[in-house]
């Protein structure tokens, strides 16, 4: 279910994940790691596609794919330039981040990326 910005309780979202981190025994520098990882949309919407689709897919579709997620558009409606965008970003900047936290893994020579349940 998707909700507005208008409908969404971010005081209460807060107040939630913090009953929740609570209830944790993770340090506080693990939940600051994970959460800066989380921060970004993109590199949530990566790990979304990974899950759903729970198989290597190459980046040129797994970039497709984040692009579609984010504008919410058929891929027949994207350009070109703004899936090689998504490509370009997720390649140099947001995976690196999540292979270093081993939550993908990138296998450059066929430039496939390969979810955590395949490894």
């Amino acid at each position: 279910m998707t909700t507005s910005d208008s409908d969404f309780d971010s005081p209460g979202f807060v107040l939630a994940m913090l009953d929740w981190l609570e209830r944790r025994e993770e340090s506080p520098a693990a939940v600051d790691e994970s959460l800066e990882l989380l921060a970004d949309r993109r590199r949530r919407l990566l790990l979304e596609v990974m899950r759903t689709y729970g198989e290597e897919l190459t980046l040129p579709d797994a970039a497709e794919e984040v692009a579609v997620r984010e504008t919410g558009r058929k891929v027949t409606e994207l350009s070109a330039e703004r899936v090689a965008n998504v490509y370009i970003s997720l390649y140099h900047d947001h995976m690196p981040r999540l292979v270093e936290a081993d939550l993908i893994e990138y296998d450059q020579e066929r430039d496939l990326v390969i979810p955590l349940e395949m490894r």
